[in-house]
């Protein structure tokens, strides 16, 4: 009796042993895969602020103009006065 109980300890060892293994490496390439997606995604932000920054330099002027709210209203209301009031 005592020697099934060592054999089915061993056994036991095994399983568990192949489990924490497959976990280790499970582990290990989520790791790998978030290292590259990283990189990859570090590498587009990079050149995505490059190119606006090559953009702004060629087109002399920031990508969004500040447009003044009170600019906005005295469009409107030029607007307003020529076209819908005569």
């Amino acid at each position: 009796m005592n020697i099934i109980k060592f054999i089915l300890a061993v056994i036991g060892l095994v399983f568990v042993g192949m489990v924490l293994l497959w976990l280790l490496g499970f582990l290990s390439s989520i790791l790998w895969y978030l290292f590259w997606i990283g990189l990859l995604g570090g590498l587009a932000y990079g050149g995505y602020k490059l190119f606006t920054r090559v953009e702004s330099r060629v087109l002399g002027s920031e990508k969004r103009a500040a447009i003044d709210p009170a600019d906005i209203q005295m469009s409107w209301d030029e607007y307003d006065r020529k076209y819908l009031h005569k």
